[in-house]
């Protein structure tokens, strides 16, 4: 079982076969789908599973803090289920492809007190950017 659908159960979440559905296609090591690529996915799976119960489910699961939507530069939002294990992600820019990756040290210590502004930072999101493999070989 995923660690998305371990989660789901543990807080009890009625896990409907569309709803399992949708958290099966989340499964996995660097999942940022968007919408419709859950719903393709979804559907091949399920084939009666609409858009409408994919787009709802994932804002519930978004709702419940259990996957995070990443908006990059006006593409379609994907869905992150690593949303318990803290990571930054990198992003191709010509074709959107994103990986997580884990730094090594701690980026709200990299910025000094006289830049915060007397905020009280609560989180950092870092995302690194450039082109993938592929993209930069083409």
């Amino acid at each position: 079982m995923s660690d998305l659908l371990e989660r789901l159960r543990g807080r009890g979440w009625r896990l409907t076969a569309q709803r399992r559905v949708v958290a099966e296609v989340l499964d996995g090591e660097h999942v940022h789908y968007t919408a419709d690529e859950v719903h393709a996915l979804a559907a091949a799976r399920l084939p009666e599973i609409s858009r409408a119960t994919v787009y709802n489910t994932l804002g519930e699961l978004v709702s419940l803090g259990e996957v995070t939507e990443v908006s990059t530069d006006g593409r379609a939002k994907r869905y992150d289920p690593n949303a318990h294990h803290a990571h930054q992600h990198l992003i191709c820019g010509r074709c959107g492809t994103i990986r997580d990756v884990h730094p090594s040290g701690d980026p709200l210590a990299d910025l000094p007190a006289e830049e915060r502004f007397g905020f009280a930072v609560s989180e950092v999101e870092v995302t690194y950017r450039g082109l993938c493999p592929d993209c930069a070989a083409a």
